[in-house]
């Protein structure tokens, strides 16, 4: 009897390993655009965390405050990592609610 038990508690893991690595490769998939203010920064990102583009709009490059082009770029990717975090977050912790690990 307790075999058994052992038996569907090990395919009911398998199952949810399957369904959580479908839906990793989801996100993977998707893109997120990160915006800087006004949109003078652009980044979109994949899923797993690979810049695919970025986009400089030249209002943002002033002679006079070089660093703004930093600071812009950081928070435009700032912005899609964000967003990448709490998809995975919303998406994954269907799978780990009540499990506590940390990350997820």
């Amino acid at each position: 009897m307790n075999g058994m038990n052992m038996g569907k508690l090990m395919k009911q893991a398998q199952d949810m390993q399957r369904k959580m690595s479908a839906q990793q490769a989801e996100i993977d998939q998707q893109e997120f655009t990160g915006k800087a203010p006004d949109d003078l920064v652009v980044a979109t990102f994949t899923g797993d965390r690979k810049m695919k583009d970025l986009q400089i709009k030249k209002e943002a490059l002033d002679p006079d405050d070089p660093d703004m082009i930093s600071d812009l770029t950081i928070a435009a990717v700032n912005d899609a990592l964000k967003q990448i975090d709490e998809t995975t977050k919303n998406k994954m912790g269907q799978f780990t609610q009540g499990m506590n690990i940390p990350g997820l």
